[in-house]
């Protein structure tokens, strides 16, 4: 391994690392330990996945209103989320390569403004069919926002609080969606439905303000940017499958098929299921995605503490197993018990989300600088795609089982999370070089 410093130590050319690096204990000691530099670079990676959530959950919360205005089926509903996630894994795994080749501010803008572009045009779409297409060019932006974040955050981290700096990166998901479903509130409470899904992919282009913002601010972190000026060959994908890599990238891409296939289930049908099934109203549905919400938020914060201290492979496994119980409990609450799913909503967001906490530190230690962007991109990414067929097949399940007896199937994806940790190595405590 080399032993070329951690790049947290690295804000500056000019002074030593000691001068730089200010005390990092206490509860927000992550945060004074990525420096000036890092701390720009949190706000950025923040802001953009914050955002990315807006413009994703635009559509979960959009779709009874859709079904209802162009007549669709459960299926064809699933089908934009697929869609979606399928295209995402193209977009992540290029942002990934292109990460490596031009450098992780510069794909992390692309990446935005790809995704706020076409969210936009999701709302003039004038029927099913080029409906579909603006939200498939809406992932190729989506997909790549993620792991660029966080491999741009990851590169300026300690390995101390590597975890729970990643952590905090992904609880940015959870203030986009609670964003989202507030103006979802607002909007679907004022204007008819057949207006307000368009309203709502209209205010998707909030991103293209913090895209101005990191051209001035944002920089990568030295070792990566040294990294990239020293290389002799380009960036691609064959790197992650040579054989050192190999088994990695597998074991990778199985964990986060597992992981991503239970959640886009819940994030795509829980609206549906709260409105459909459970006869709420607009209002009632964002009270019950309050509590969803908060649980979620409070579930990456936990979840990046406890990847620090149980270590990434632990933490998974734990909300696997807590994240598989309650998506069952959730599904099968009594009819008529509307008090107790306010009530399980929270710890199903907890569980849901704080699995997600250690994959932006995981997925950065398991692959060297050189290609951690292909690594992350690709295998973040093609597991999501492979997930996608979590949400469409409970899209065609709802017709025969009902939503909430469809949405079990998610908990299928939370077994196939822990049965690929069987296969990757604890990164705790790793250096990145």
């Amino acid at each position: 391994m080399s032993t070329t410093p951690p790049p947290q130590a690295l804000t500056t050319d000019a002074q030593p690392a000691t001068a730089q690096r200010p005390a990092d204990d206490g509860a927000l000691g992550w945060l004074r330990a990525l420096g000036p530099r890092g701390r720009r670079a949190f706000a950025g990676a923040f802001g953009g996945y914050a955002l990315d959530s807006y413009d994703y959950f635009t559509l979960p919360l959009s779709m009874v209103a859709l079904a209802a205005y162009f007549g669709l089926d459960s299926g064809q509903t699933g089908l934009f989320t697929t869609v979606t996630l399928v295209v995402s894994a193209i977009g992540g795994a290029l942002a990934g390569v292109m990460a490596d080749r031009v450098g992780r501010v510069k794909a992390l803008m692309i990446t935005v403004i790809t995704y706020a572009v076409f969210t936009v045009a999701c709302g003039f779409a004038p029927n099913y069919e080029t409906l579909l297409v603006f939200r498939a060019l809406q992932g190729l932006g989506f997909g790549g926002e993620w792991a660029v974040g966080a491999i741009l955050v990851a590169e300026y981290a300690s390995a101390k609080h590597r975890g729970r700096t990643l952590g905090a990166i992904q609880s940015s998901w959870a203030v986009g969606w609670a964003l989202a479903a507030i103006m979802y509130t607002l909007v679907f409470s004022f204007v008819g439905d057949d207006m307000a899904w368009r309203i709502m992919f209209w205010t998707g282009a909030l991103p293209a303000l913090l895209v101005i913002w990191m051209r001035r601010k944002v920089q990568d972190s030295p070792e990566a940017i040294a990294v990239r000026e020293q290389r002799t060959e380009k960036a691609s994908f064959t790197a992650i499958f040579k054989p050192g890599l190999l088994r990695t990238t597998f074991f990778a891409v199985l964990l986060s098929t597992g992981v991503q296939g239970g959640y886009y289930t819940l994030a795509t049908w829980v609206p549906t299921y709260l409105k459909s099934e459970r006869g709420l109203s607009v209002v009632g549905t964002g009270g019950y995605l309050t509590f969803l919400i908060s649980g979620a938020f409070l579930g990456y914060l936990t979840g990046g503490y406890l990847t620090d201290r149980l270590g990434r492979r632990r933490n998974i496994w734990l909300f696997a197993l807590l994240s598989a119980v309650c998506i069952l409990a959730y599904a099968n609450i009594p009819s008529g018990s509307n008090t107790l799913l306010l009530v399980l909503g929270f710890p199903l967001g907890f569980c849901m989300s704080a699995i997600f906490s250690g994959f932006g530190s995981f997925l950065s230690e398991l692959y060297p600088t050189a290609v951690r962007g292909t690594g992350q991109g690709f295998t973040y990414n093609t597991g999501r795609a492979v997930g996608a067929v979590f949400p469409t097949t409970v899209g065609f399940l709802a017709d025969s089982w009902g939503v909430g007896g469809a949405l079990v199937f998610g908990a299928i994806g939370y077994a196939l999370a822990a049965l690929a940790l069987l296969g990757l190595p604890e990164t705790r405590g790793k250096e990145l070089a």
